[in-house]
């Protein structure tokens, strides 16, 4: 078995860990697992799905981590049914080339969704507006109860924020768009959120 391989899988079980819920004192961790079990059933891609997009995130992060710790570090990632998406800024054209690349090795990936920026802007507070920004769409659709928030994911960079996940319906991702299009700060709003009947999601 490869160096690559054997940290995948050590990655695979940190990130896992990692999501447990915070359920410290006299709990105990049997119940915490149940607990993710639960939450990845209610998620549209299921347990499985969710499982893998897990799997597949840790090799990224491996393949990263092992060419350039920068790339880790500067560029994020969603994982959605193997459709990845990538955001983040990079001083250099070539990072952006090789985080995509590096991306498609990785065993799983059926589709990459490049939106990583080559660009000197930002700074400390556009990071602080960016985080703002997520933290309170999160907040919105997680008490919009016409909206199943578990299903999305967040990523905003620059006031741009992207949206990737699987919406029950049209209806539902407009109310999405919406909550972000609404928020101070957001210049743009870019959605690759596919509809839970989309037949491209059961594509190999």
């Amino acid at each position: 078995m490869t160096r690559i391989s054997d940290r995948s899988r050590l990655m695979a079980i940190a990130a896992i860990i990692a999501i447990l819920p915070g359920l410290a004192g006299c709990v105990g961790a049997a119940v915490g697992a149940g607990a993710i079990a639960t939450s990845a059933a209610v998620q549209e891609r299921g347990l499985k799905g969710g499982i893998d997009d897990t799997v597949i995130r840790a090799r990224i992060n491996s393949l990263w981590l092992d060419h350039d710790v920068d790339m880790y570090r500067l560029v994020s990632l969603s994982v959605v049914e193997g459709r990845v998406l990538l955001t983040g800024q990079v001083r250099l054209p070539q990072m952006r080339i090789d985080a995509v690349r590096l991306t498609w090795k990785a065993k799983g990936v059926r589709e990459v969704i490049n939106e990583i920026k080559v660009t000197d802007e930002g700074g400390i507070i556009s990071y602080a507006r960016d985080g703002w920004i997520s933290t309170q769409l999160k907040s919105r659709l997680l008490f919009d109860k016409k909206i199943l928030s578990i299903n999305y994911s967040i990523e905003t960079v620059n006031g741009a924020v992207y949206l990737m996940g699987i919406a029950q319906n049209q209806k539902e991702l407009d109310r999405v768009t919406n909550h972000a299009r609404t928020l101070r700060y957001v210049k743009r709003v870019v959605s690759y959120v596919q509809l839970k009947d989309d037949p491209r999601r059961h594509k190999s």
